[in-house]
């Protein structure tokens, strides 16, 4: 009789999850975005200097009725400049020449988050501008998340950024979810027949089906016309190792196939190091990595 009920139990699950989903589709969104997730709390994204120095917030719009928020942090070499400056400095910054990181992160709360500040700070002092996007919907970004508006949000910042920056090289950093985007938006320029400068992707996935269900957002697969790093723990719960393994045996098959001749590498991270999903800015030498 237990095993009657649990079995049924089990059916009724199995028989009303699609259809859930199919009534409610906001709530498949949620468990791809979670973007209602809007940690750490009580932060104010437009005074960012309660988190980080030398940074200034902004607000690009990405189409009609959508505004995403932005901050933009300097490189080293810039800092002892920043005091009270204003948006219109910050700005003309980007044309002295220093390159530019473009940073995607992923799913659930904010560009306040602990370890996607600690990142950009390390980024920062490695002489690198840091652009940290949230999506639409995600944090003080107006809109609703979907496949084709966080694309056009990285697009919209990669062209603002690329209008105000000259010559400086131009990179995407994209991380768990955000690695979508970057392939996304990288994908979108290349069929312009224009490249970015070089990417790096944290604990990239191949398919989101294997980490929470089938979404448009499904498959990630590097058109390589750029040079590519990518960085992925062995003990990352969220994303697994080998999907990363498998993205990097994907971009060195398009190498030889293509002969290219683009960078490509990957660094593995021992599971004995604890970086887990979220936490590759430990490693004492990214700034040598990335610089």
């Amino acid at each position: 009789m237990r095993m009657r009920r649990a079995v049924s139990a089990l059916l009724s699950v199995y028989v009303s999850v699609p259809v859930i989903l199919y009534l409610f589709p906001w709530i498949l969104g949620q468990l791809i975005y979670a973007h209602l997730v809007r940690f750490p709390f009580f932060v104010d994204l437009s005074q960012p200097e309660d988190l980080l120095n030398h940074t200034h917030n902004f607000y690009l719009d990405t189409e009609e009725g959508v505004s995403v928020g932005v901050w933009h942090t300097l490189p080293a070499g810039q800092w002892e400049e920043a005091a009270e400056k204003s948006a219109e400095w910050y700005q003309r910054t980007l044309g002295h020449g220093q390159p530019v990181i473009i940073y995607l992160h992923g799913n659930l709360g904010t560009r306040a988050i602990n370890h996607r500040v600690q990142l950009v700070k390390i980024l920062s002092a490695a002489g690198y501008h840091v652009f940290s996007l949230d999506y639409r919907g995600f944090g003080d970004s107006s809109g609703e998340p979907s496949e084709a508006g966080l694309t056009r949000d990285a697009v919209s910042l990669y062209h603002w950024v690329k209008s105000h920056s000259g010559v400086s090289l131009v990179c995407l950093w994209g991380h768990s979810l955000g690695t979508g985007s970057v392939h996304l938006l990288q994908a979108k320029l290349s069929s312009s027949r224009s490249a970015v400068d070089a990417l790096i992707l944290e604990a990239p996935y191949t398919r989101i089906g294997d980490v929470v269900v089938n979404h448009p957002l499904s498959k990630v697969r590097p058109t390589l016309s750029s040079p590519l790093l990518i960085l992925h723990a062995e003990d990352d719960y969220m994303v697994p190792h080998h999907m990363g393994l498998k993205l990097y045996e994907i971009a060195l098959q398009a190498q030889r196939e293509r002969h290219t001749g683009v960078p490509v590498e990957m660094i593995s991270y021992k599971a004995e190091l604890g970086y887990s999903h979220n936490d590759v800015y430990l490693d004492p030498n990214l700034s040598d990595i990335v610089g």
